[in-house]
């Protein structure tokens, strides 16, 4: 994609019109040009799109003499030329200074989030933003029918589901966690299955399982053979699209299974699909996670395209972090967001995932 070039000509002292610049004089033809003659060739040229041999022809002289006469009015000031890269230029570069940052396959970026409307945030209207960038991404993971699409529980993945995204026919789309009784829809990890399912054409399987069961039911849900197809369906899988979750102990949203008095989630900095991990990426463990009914991130480092998508400064660390676990190779965002995480991940001592 070629840059645009913008020339602007500015006015001569003088303030000559064209129609009234006599023609080059044997003082103009040795290099001794009026800035009105300068002005003149100048404005035929870039203004009115005329030739050099025009140009020549107009004000009486030679087209080596236009030459010489445009190259002195862009010495002079008088022609200014700027060169514009197109758009999405700057993104391309940002998004690729993320990924080198991070070590992601691809960093998608979005347009800069809109400003609520009063009484709204940002996470409020972040759907509509955000869901063209991850139907290109999710378009680009070539998902066949019959390939299992995988997708988290949380609040960015659901505002994604409101919007259209890209056709997959065919595609098994597979829930990564168990659901729970939370009464916000962004919990309810079959209702956004449905929804993704919906937007790409899909075929949603249904776990029907809450995310961490008691000891008792636990065994008896791993027997079940609804709940076992759908885990059996977990390490196939070609995508996952998911969102990361900020440090869990600067929640103020959050399901309620995570016992967040735990002393072990204090060195978390986020999570993907309910699983926990610190600043290195390195799982982090709570009291009764091994009951816990959602893929393990060993796993999700194995699928082949993991989108993580995630917008905000309280994302920065938990993204950082969960590009160095592996957990993802790919990233959709905002240019603020990125702009954080590139800053953020280039001050560190060592950027390099742990899961590479």
């Amino acid at each position: 994609m070629f840059s645009a070039i913008l020339v602007s000509v500015g006015r001569s002292a003088q303030n000559t019109r064209v129609s009234g610049v006599q023609a080059a004089t044997p003082d103009a033809e040795n290099g001794h040009f009026s800035p009105a003659l300068l002005y003149a060739a100048a404005k035929l040229y870039y203004s009115e799109d005329a030739t050099q041999a025009e140009v020549a022809a107009q004000l009486g002289t030679s087209r080596a003499t236009v030459s010489r006469l445009l190259a002195e009015a862009k010495r002079q000031g008088i022609v200014r030329i700027e060169v514009v890269p197109p758009t999405g230029a700057e993104d391309g570069d940002l998004a690729e200074r993320v990924a080198q940052a991070i070590g992601l396959t691809s960093v998608h970026l979005s347009l800069p989030l809109p400003a609520p409307a009063p009484g709204r945030t940002g996470v409020d209207v972040m759907g509509g933003t955000l869901a063209p960038v991850v139907a290109r991404a999710l378009a680009g993971a070539g998902l066949l029918p019959g390939d299992v699409l995988l997708v988290s529980s949380g609040r960015t993945v659901y505002e994604v589901a409101q919007f259209e995204l890209t056709s997959l026919p065919g595609v098994l789309v597979v829930p990564t966690v168990g659901g729970n009784d939370q009464p916000e829809a962004w919990y309810q990890t079959n209702e956004i299955t449905r929804l993704i399912a919906d937007r790409v054409g899909g075929r949603p399987n249904y776990l029907f399982a809450p995310a961490l069961p008691g000891p008792d039911l636990y065994r008896s849900l791993l027997n079940d053979p609804a709940i076992e197809r759908i885990i059996r369906l977990w390490p196939h899988a070609r995508a996952a699209l998911m969102g990361v979750g900020a440090p869990p102990l600067l929640r103020s949203d959050i399901p309620q299974f995570v016992p967040t008095s735990s002393v072990s989630l204090r060195d978390s900095v986020g999570d993907v699909c309910s699983r926990f991990f610190d600043r290195d990426g390195a799982a982090v463990d709570f009291e009764g996670g091994d009951r816990l009914i959602a893929v393990e991130l060993e796993l999700l480092r194995h699928i082949p395209v993991g989108i993580a998508v995630a917008v905000g400064a309280d994302k920065v660390e938990s993204v950082i972090a969960g590009a160095r676990g592996g957990y993802f190779n790919q990233l959709v965002t905002d240019p603020a967001t990125a702009l954080a995480i590139a800053e953020r991940a280039e001050a560190l001592p060592d950027s390099t995932p742990t899961g590479a």
